[in-house]
């Protein structure tokens, strides 16, 4: 497979997920009976359309496929000029119906990630019989620490200072060869690396260098986490669990970076736009598939679970012009019992759609200039 075919392969799963959160308005819709003007797959050009005579909505194709979208009668017309005495329009419908209509958008991208996740599991199993084997280097720095001891790609480190470097610390936060080399202190006494090179056993000492980037000191290696999985099958039900837990994890990191982002900036620089996210998906699905076929189909599943539930948590955010804006603006209205001035909450989605549209711009042009560098 051509590197072109990852990348539409990218940008088919952003389809699909875009897809799959306007349906989620498009059935909840049909469900309580509010009208939907037009359902969209993809955006630009139109390719080919037609109307539903019994529900009078326009089904469209269009050319792009990483997008789509579901309007309702009146969010065209915030003046209210055209639908003043439309039936049709939303606003003029059940607060409570609006509200699930609007909530099942991020709703399917969570429903989508749960199935994707437990297909995922019913390929694999379940990990019972793992273990852990000395991480093993799989690349080495030019002019490192590493290097300059004469550690070369293939070696296993065992021990540092006599101490196990398998598996994970106590706290099982991180591994423990990462946190023994971190143990050096500047001006110390040289770390000692017990190493199987091959069939040999072999010891080296080195100093670690302090990382500003990294926050921690490092030797200038690429390392596995020597980790070999044990995979046994799992029924229906015991997948759907697994998946539903792999789930809570994604969405629980997710918060967690972005509360990160929001009160120290952390993350900043690794945020991307639409063309970073396609960029990373084709390179670690067309990485993976240099392993196998079933490798990089696990990839791909895998980034469409943490993508999926990405997009969900994001659009239940209080921004203006997110579904989570729209639902805060439904719950006053039902606090209030009266809606807020359909011009007024027009204009402050408008405000956020711009606000979106330009951060939208700078990060893709922040990812097209990383493709120069």
């Amino acid at each position: 497979m051509t590197t072109t075919l990852y990348i539409l392969a990218a940008i088919i799963m952003l389809g699909i997920m875009v897809t799959v959160h306007e349906a989620g308005h498009f059935l909840a819709a049909r469900l309580t009976g509010i009208p939907v003007k037009e359902f969209a797959i993809g955006f630009g050009p139109k390719l080919f359309s037609w109307k539903s005579k019994k529900y009078e909505t326009q089904f469209c194709l269009r050319l792009i496929p990483a997008g789509g979208y579901c309007m309702f009668y009146g969010e065209d017309d915030p003046d209210e000029k055209k639908t003043k005495d439309d039936p049709r329009v939303m606003s003029k419908y059940p607060v409570g119906r609006r509200l699930l209509t609007v909530l099942m958008g991020p709703v399917m991208n969570f429903v989508l990630a749960l199935a994707v996740a437990t297909a995922l599991y019913g390929m694999t199993g379940e990990d019972t019989q793992g273990y852990f084997e000395p991480p093993q280097i799989s690349a080495v720095e030019a002019e490192s620490p590493a290097a300059q001891a004469g550690i070369l790609p293939g070696d296993r480190i065992e021990t540092v200072n006599g101490e196990s470097a398998v598996g994970l610390t106590e706290s099982g936060d991180n591994y423990r060869v990462s946190a023994l080399i971190n143990t050096y202190q500047e001006g110390g006494a040289p770390l000692l690396l017990g190493i199987r090179r091959g069939g040999d056993s072999v010891q080296v000492q080195l100093s670690p260098r302090f990382s500003e980037k990294e926050n921690r000191y490092l030797i200038g290696v690429q390392l596995n986490s020597g980790y070999v999985p044990g995979y046994t099958a799992v029924s229906l039900p015991r997948a759907v669990q697994l998946g539903a837990s792999y789930c809570v994890r994604a969405g629980g990191a997710i918060l967690g970076g972005l509360r990160d982002l929001i009160t120290t900036g952390a993350g900043l620089d690794q945020t991307s736009g639409p063309v970073g996210i396609v960029k990373l998906i084709a390179e670690e699905t067309q990485k993976s598939a240099a392993e196998s076929q079933r490798e990089a189909i696990l990839t791909y599943g895998e980034l469409l679970v943490m993508i999926s539930v990405n997009l969900g948590l994001f659009n239940l955010i209080p921004i203006p012009g997110l579904d989570g804006s729209r639902i805060v603006f439904l719950i006053i209205e039902a606090i209030r019992r009266k809606p807020v001035p359909q011009k007024v909450e027009a204009y402050v989605h408008m405000s956020g759609y711009l606000l979106l549209m330009g951060l939208m711009v700078v990060m893709t042009y922040k990812d097209i200039l990383q493709f120069f560098h």
